[in-house]
């Protein structure tokens, strides 16, 4: 248990107003920016909400001296690359820290390579480096399952994974692991390490944005920069996005901020291109078609449309 439980569970109390414990956590201040930062995804955000409203209610019971085992919080966030994931970990932290449940709420993200070593010895002081950062907070593991590579009997994985589900279980009022990745990876990686499993109380899934979606989280990326799309802009982005959706190595948001970073660039030397003439607040904000349009995805993605 961390201080703050402990003094809680000392003084019990009368009654408790719930209200006045979720205001004073400014625990609606990070829904609030959740819903800010991410589009659609209401099924993981009511999870969220949920999980919030345990931890807020546990802290109230220590308050009467009604003890229980301190709740079990590590999760599995499975969906496809740009889906959120990463953002919903970071905020889950900062709840975790205004309710008491960690104490920094910070975010460390990882992947095998900072876990696993390449020979007899280097594993386990690796993966005890990478937990003592994360202590007091979020540890993300993206892609976990690449720690298992049963085919390989050299390979070191198991051992970071006996070191990770020791800490887990001894340590879980003061640390939290998500691993993240693909859906069907992650449940083979479960079926193979049933004890990971058992210690994972949340399974949430992260689905593909709709095509709707995606445009709306286009507006949000250029209104944080300061840019815009005119009105053509925005229409060959809707025809960028449908076609590009149907492509190879799509990645949901992070494919949109890299279509974005590009519609800039081609922007910028528009810009610098036609520089005999001032320009004004709106030309250095706006996104035009043409930015859009110059993507070799229309002619890719038509050219498949043609083979079809």
């Amino acid at each position: 248990m961390t201080r703050t439980m402990q003094t809680e569970t000392n003084n019990p109390v009368d009654a408790v107003d719930l209200e006045a414990e979720f205001r004073a956590s400014n625990m609606q201040e990070v829904l609030d920016t959740l819903d800010r930062e991410l589009i659609g995804l209401q099924a993981v955000k009511t999870r969220i909400r949920e999980i919030a409203a345990l931890l807020l209610v546990d802290r109230l019971r220590r308050r009467f001296a009604l003890t229980s085992e301190t709740p079990t919080l590590h999760m599995c966030f499975a969906g496809n690359p740009g889906t959120g994931k990463t953002t919903v970990a970071m905020r889950m932290g900062e709840i975790l820290k205004r309710l008491g449940y960690v104490r920094e709420g910070h975010l460390v993200t990882v992947t095998r390579d900072d876990l696993v070593g390449q020979y007899i010895g280097h594993t386990a002081p690796k993966t005890r480096e990478v937990i003592k950062k994360a202590m007091g907070g979020v540890l993300f593991i993206d892609e976990a399952y690449y720690l298992y590579k049963p085919e390989n009997e050299r390979d070191y994985g198991q051992e970071s994974i006996e070191i990770l589900l020791q800490v887990m279980e001894n340590n879980r009022d003061d640390l939290v692991v998500i691993l993240a990745g693909y859906r069907d990876k992650m449940d083979r990686f479960f079926q193979s390490n049933p004890g990971m499993r058992s210690r994972i109380a949340h399974h949430i899934d992260f689905p593909d944005y709709a095509p709707e979606e995606l445009l709306a989280i286009a507006r949000l990326m250029l209104a944080n920069q300061n840019y815009r799309f005119s009105a053509e802009g925005e229409q060959a982005f809707a025809e960028y996005l449908e076609l590009r959706m149907k492509m190879e190595h799509f990645a949901n948001a992070r494919s949109v901020r890299n279509a974005l970073d590009r519609a800039r660039l081609r922007q910028a030397n528009r810009l610098f291109e036609r520089r005999g003439r001032p320009l004004t607040r709106d030309d250095l904000m706006t996104l035009e078609a043409e930015e859009v349009l110059a993507s070799r995805v229309f002619r890719e993605g038509r050219l498949d449309q043609g083979r079809a």
